[in-house]
This record gives C-alpha cells, structure tokens and sequence, in this order.
C-alpha cells in the first residue's frame, strides 16, 4: 500500500478503482462528493490522491499513487471534489460520477477499514457487493424471468454465483443486478448478456482485494 491510511487510502484507491472499471473507457471528468471523515481529515491521509490514482486505473501499491494529480494531468482527467452529506452512511464515504468520451457512471461506496470496501449505490440504484471476488453488473428493464436467465448464462459459462443483489425503480422500470462470482465470466457469455433487448447496461469488474 502506498499511503499513511488503510481506510483513507488503500480503500478510497479501490473505490476510485470500481468507478474506473465500470466506465469502460478512458475517463475525462470526474465530480467526487466526500462525506463526513472523507471531507474532514481526507487531504491528510492521502484520499484525494488515491481516489483519483484508483480513477486512473492504479491499484493501491502503485508508485504513481501519490503524484496521482499530475498523473491525471497527463492523462487529461479533470477532476473536482466537493463537501456532500449523502445521509445515514459510513462516514468513510465518497460518491463518484465520472465521465468519458461517450460513457458515464456514477458510483457510491466506503471504505470500511482495512482497505475493504463496500459499494452502496452504481448508476443511482442501490447495490451491495465488496470487489473482492469477480462482480458483473447489469441495468435492465425488470421483466419476469431475467435473474433466472441471467443465472442459467452464468451456470452454462462454468461459473458459480457467490452472492446476489437486485434492486429495482419500480416493477416493470429500470432494475440493477450485481452478481458476485467465483471466477470471471468469459468474454462469450458477457456478449451474449449485452445483446439481450431488455439488457441496456453490462460491465464486469475484476476481483479487486487479495485473499
């Protein structure tokens, strides 16, 4: 880890790191809202810097990790950050919206101690999931039989689902699966996922803590 704070650092790295994966390409602006502790002691133990180096792609050992800002510089990430209250949350707490060419995300999460994380939120839909096994992600349009045949893809790629989450807008709108697995999905079962009319919205995100 580089980094005074697991908390503050190794943890708000992977929480940048999430945001990274899920966008899916190269990131051009990022607007990160810090909560509570995030805000208050955030500078001091290297938050902004490991937020941005985790929105660049850098794992939380990487060297570049504390010259992030000119990093991002040359990688032309602009980036803000601003003082939120998100609510009855950790207070180790950062909400990210980050934006590409042609792609955006927004993602929700802490950083819990430890460098462990949990993601609350992807897309302004509740999620539960920690990174730390391989994770897909879907947005759909709720509809009878879609976790069932999300599963049966899944189960026919070799894959065992860890754990499962599925929140929803309202019946028949806008739902977000997140489905921890024991090992990646191949790239043949994420494309036939993608390509499914009511599927609007596929991203796969690598195991991202050791052990």
């Amino acid at each position: 880890m580089i980094g005074p704070s697991s908390s503050h650092t190794a943890g708000a790295c992977r929480l940048g790191l999430v945001a990274h994966h899920l966008l899916g390409e190269a990131p051009r602006h990022a607007t990160i809202g810090l909560h509570a502790s995030f805000a208050k002691t955030g500078r001091g133990h290297g938050t902004h810097l490991a937020l941005v180096a985790g929105l660049l792609g850098y794992a939380p050992d990487d060297a570049r990790l504390p010259r992030a800002f000119e990093e991002a510089q040359a990688a032309e990430l602009d980036f803000e950050f601003r003082t939120v209250d998100l609510g009855d949350v950790h207070p180790n707490t950062a909400h990210i919206e980050l934006h590409g060419e042609g792609q955006q995300v927004t993602v929700q999460g802490s950083s819990t101690g430890g460098g462990v994380i949990l993601v609350t939120a992807v897309q302004g839909l509740g999620t539960n999931f920690s990174a730390a096994s391989p994770t897909i992600l879907l947005r759909y349009t709720d509809a009878v039989g879609m976790i069932a045949r999300i599963a049966s893809t899944i189960a026919a790629d070799g894959v065992n689902i860890a754990a499962l989450t599925c929140t929803r807008q309202t019946r028949g709108g806008q739902a977000l699966l997140s489905i921890e697995l024991d090992a990646p999905l191949s790239p043949q079962a994420l494309a036939f996922l993608a390509h499914w009319p009511d599927t609007n919205w596929v991203r796969p995100l690598p195991k991202l803590m050791d052990g």
